[in-house]
């Protein structure tokens, strides 16, 4: 279901260049995004999105610009009664994978031209994204996670940002940027110290190893198990099952931010961690970073077959 319904003007800060383009056209549809593609379930009130990159399964700083505008067009969709929004999920286009992080040959281009401003911005507009999202955007809103395939570094870590977490068995998870020389600067280490303790969560960050959706569930860090190819279906039978708690279990998660808060500058704090710890790599460090490129590049072409 399209809604055409006019937006918001909303200025986008490109987060790579920081150049402000022009002001969206109050005349474009709701959603009309290139790397998101969006239905709406009005039955359920529910936003189905799914990430289409249009080159690796990585956050590129075009697909961020989208997932601002998405969450824009949510709140505006929400406020103005255009379609009344009660649950995002939010999915991937791509086989086998659901997000294998961040931009490894932007960070590679801003490292070797000491671009601390470049890698600053890229990582805030993560942070700034995912902390909404861990929000519900400020509405009564539920977002969920549907993960068909791996993810892995940013991929994993936004995962931790909703509320919801539904996967598949068979996909893995991971944080692999130690093996790189590097940490995961876009929420894990927030994120996973108020899920599991800071000692586990350090743990589970050095490590550098790949777990399971079985693993992660025993961790509550997945809260659904699905057979391969079923995730939609459980994702589905969630809403369905907890449509008339839906008021309750958005108050529980707005009391568990109460009691264990998040703040959006302990995360652009940590980014700015990770931008001084990236412009520390060597030239071997970004050799092995540029091996993991060439590596996500192969799996986009098998999949393009």
């Amino acid at each position: 279901m399209t809604i055409h319904d006019p937006r918001l003007a909303t200025a986008l800060r490109n987060p790579l260049t920081g150049h402000l383009p022009f002001p969206g056209d109050p005349a474009t549809p709701l959603f009309a995004l290139e790397q998101l593609a969006t239905r709406y379930d009005q039955t359920t009130r529910t936003l189905w999105t799914d990430m289409r990159p249009r080159v690796r399964p990585s956050f590129n700083p075009d697909l961020l610009t989208d997932f601002v505008r998405w969450q824009e067009d949510i709140v505006h969709a929400v406020d103005t009664g255009a379609m009344p929004i009660r649950y995002v999920v939010l999915g991937s286009q791509f086989p086998g994978v659901f997000s294998l992080g961040g931009d490894l040959d932007l960070f590679a281009h801003a490292i070797r031209t000491r671009d601390h401003a470049a890698l600053s911005r890229y990582g805030r507009t993560c942070v700034q994204i995912l902390h909404r999202n861990m929000r519900g955007l400020e509405r009564p809103i539920i977002t969920i996670a549907l993960v068909e395939g791996d993810a892995l570094g940013g991929g994993f870590e936004a995962l931790l940002s909703f509320h919801v977490v539904i996967a598949e068995r068979g996909t893995s998870f991971g944080l692999p940027e130690t093996l790189f020389g590097l940490f995961p600067g876009m929420g894990a280490h927030c994120f996973l110290s108020r899920r599991l303790g800071t000692a586990r969560a350090e743990r589970m960050i050095l490590s550098g190893r790949t777990y399971s959706a079985e693993e992660l569930y025993e961790m509550g860090l997945v809260h659904g198990l699905a057979e391969p190819g079923r995730g939609r279906h459980m994702v589905a039978e969630y809403i369905r099952q907890n449509d008339r708690r839906h008021s309750a279990h958005c108050a529980i998660y707005e009391a568990s931010r109460a009691v264990n808060p998040l703040s959006l500058a302990e995360l652009e704090a940590v980014v700015d961690l990770w931008a001084d710890a990236a412009l520390r790599l060597t030239e071997a460090d970004l050799k092995r970073m540029e091996r993991l490129v060439a590596a996500q590049t192969r799996l986009l072409d098998k999949a393009g077959d």
